[in-house]
């Protein structure tokens, strides 16, 4: 009986043992998987410098940037080719309207609520605002919003209000202000890395040449068509050049998401350009 006591209690202070190691491991493995990723890592997987946030949500959901690239690029390269007439394609993609509503303007716009559920305020403001964009694009070149159709001189012929002054002038106002938010993001982007400020770079001249055909149409509609158009021409290739940048960084984040043996630099800059608080 004694024997047996001994082994039991033998036994029993093993099973306590393994007990403790087997908690030490689950607080060792629980302490990798908390480990915080850099700040380099953070701002080429989120396209915004470290920020923090309650909870754990960033552990919990997964990253919704890709998503909104995605949106932006199958979008935006599309209109590119549009404006710069590729085997013969023009009249601002009408074809693509709901890829405007449901790449574009969804996309974005959903991902932008997700980035601000995690505390990403920037990337947030930037996906939401160009979301809102494309959904503002597309409806206005629905007929069924009429956009265009108001400044019709003829009822039976909406089309015609393409042509009007006023149409062409009220647009070309739009796109001076988007021009003056992408030039915000750009200097926000300057805490980010080199190919965000890229594409927020390349989006000035296409938005001022964009401006300048719509107030050219504006002006005389006939006689500056083929002004207008050359510049239509050099807003697609400096947008073409947005869309580089900006399959670059997407190929670049899913690489890190997946874990990618290889790794494509984005140019960080959070290091570069400190923020206020890091300067203190």
């Amino acid at each position: 009986m004694t024997g047996t006591h001994n082994e039991y209690a033998v036994d029993s202070k093993n099973l306590t043992d393994l007990e403790a190691g087997g908690n030490d491991g689950l607080r060792q493995l629980r302490s990798v998987q908390s480990v915080s990723m850099s700040p380099e890592l953070f701002e080429k997987l989120y396209l915004s410098p470290p920020t923090k946030a309650a909870g754990n949500l960033r552990r919990t959901f997964g990253n919704p940037t890709p998503m909104a690239l995605v949106g932006f690029l199958l979008s935006l390269m599309p209109l590119s080719c549009d404006l710069m007439g590729w085997r013969g394609a023009g009249d601002f993609g009408v074809a693509t309207i709901a890829v405007y509503f449901f790449m574009g303007g969804l996309l974005m716009f959903l991902s932008g609520v997700l980035e601000w559920i995690l505390g990403n305020s920037f990337p947030a403001t930037v996906f939401c605002s160009f979301g809102g964009f494309w959904f503002a694009f597309g409806g206005t070149l629905n007929p069924t919003f009429g956009a265009y159709s108001f400044y019709a001189s003829d009822p039976s012929n909406p089309t015609a209000g393409l042509t009007a002054a006023r149409f062409n002038a009220s647009l070309g106002f739009w796109l001076v202000i988007m021009g003056i938010l992408a030039f915000l993001y750009m200097i926000c982007a300057l805490r980010t890395n080199i190919v965000f400020v890229i594409i927020f770079l390349s989006l000035l001249p296409a938005f001022g040449l964009l401006t300048a055909a719509f107030w050219l149409q504006a002006a005389d509609f006939e006689g500056n068509t083929a002004k207008a158009n050359n510049m239509f021409v050099g807003a697609g290739a400096s947008l073409f050049v947005t869309c580089i940048a900006g399959w670059y960084i997407l190929v670049s984040i899913m690489f890190e998401i997946v874990d990618f043996p290889l790794q494509l630099p984005v140019g960080d800059l959070s290091t570069i350009i400190k923020g206020r608080n890091m300067r203190k």
